[in-house]
């Protein structure tokens, strides 16, 4: 599949993002022995006439490094304008660069024949395989993708924590896991297994059956909130959802209105309703006025007596059924 002529000055703006980046990664990050020569390529920016025939010579499905998949994705269509592999004349680089748009010029990698004992010049590889900082594969990446869903990418959690996007996404996969309702939560626990584990506990949000995902309540490209929320505040993505409790009430409860994980474990629980404590105990965390029914007044109401009906079943929902919020005209005991 050969490119039409392509210019071979590396783009201005492409440069500029992907020196920065290098320029970071230099002063923060060891480097891998191949770096600095993926690094003088892109900066060179010599590309190949060729485009992704040579590449395809060898990686094909046979291959150690199966490629043929990235034709069934939108980086592999070449009606798709920005693509790698758009093929209009008038298309701007790296659009139409083909391989070498994510991978950096081929330059000596893509000879045929090599000396005894000689090594294959290395260009960029991503994911777990990858020769480069996350800085610089992930300055790749941001040419095409830099918009507003990945305006807080820097300076997030995943990227503190030194995340290339290849790490979760597979380009060349003809369905990308991380963006289907079925495989993205198993691509999320394979780092945070306690949600994985919170997910199986008794009271959980359904997203072992992919009725909710993570992306749902968390973006993992960066957010304005604690936890990568989507919205700016737990509550807000909360309410997303459960907007029955958003109010306003002429008689709120403080903790409601704060966070909403005050009192539920988002991801998972053993206790009813995503409980973090079951009540009383979880009432009593800020509620303990000495006289309340709600505390046993004589021993006799201490196990293995009967304990009052206000430390068992409903507890304390037996009388504040709204503990949300309330508009009882009796003042804020949270009554329905």
């Amino acid at each position: 599949m050969s490119s039409v002529d392509r210019t071979r000055s590396f783009p201005a703006q492409l440069l500029l993002a992907v020196l920065l980046l290098l320029s970071a990664a230099g002063l923060t990050r060891a480097t891998d022995d191949a770096q600095p020569d993926i690094e003088r390529k892109l900066e060179e920016g010599d590309y190949s006439r060729r485009g992704a025939d040579t590449c395809i010579a060898c990686h094909d499905e046979e291959g150690p490094f199966p490629t043929l998949e990235v034709f069934r994705t939108v980086h592999g269509h070449p009606a798709v304008p920005g693509s790698p592999f758009e093929m209009r004349s008038a298309a701007t680089p790296p659009a139409g660069l083909q391989c070498e748009a994510c991978h950096g010029p081929i330059g000596r990698h893509g000879r045929p024949i090599l000396a005894e004992g000689a090594l294959r010049e290395p260009v960029l590889n991503f994911g777990a395989g990858g020769n480069a900082d996350p800085e610089v594969q992930n300055g790749l990446c941001l040419t095409c993708h830099a918009n507003h869903e990945r305006a807080h990418w820097t300076g997030s959690v995943h990227e503190e924590a030194g995340l290339a996007c290849a790490d979760c996404h597979r380009i060349h996969a003809a369905t990308d896991p991380v963006r289907t309702k079925a495989a993205q939560a198993q691509v999320c626990t394979s780092c945070h297994r306690h949600v994985a584990a919170d997910a199986l506990k008794r009271s959980s949000h359904p997203m072992r059956e992919n009725q909710l995902i993570c992306r749902d309540c968390h973006d993992p490209h960066g957010s304005a909130g604690e936890a990568l929320t989507v919205d700016a505040t737990t509550n807000d993505t909360c309410l997303g959802c459960h907007a029955e409790l958003r109010g306003p009430f002429l008689w709120e409860h403080p903790p409601a209105v704060e966070d909403c994980a005050i009192c539920h474990a988002p991801h998972g629980s053993n206790q009813p309703a995503l409980l973090v404590r079951r009540a009383p105990q979880l009432c009593q965390g800020c509620h303990s006025s000495a006289g309340h029914r709600s505390i046993p007044q004589v021993a006799a109401q201490l196990p293995p007596g009967p304990a009052s009906e206000f430390l068992i079943a409903q507890a304390c929902l037996n009388c504040h059924t709204e503990v949300h919020g309330s508009n009882h005209p009796s003042g804020g005991y949270l009554r329905r």
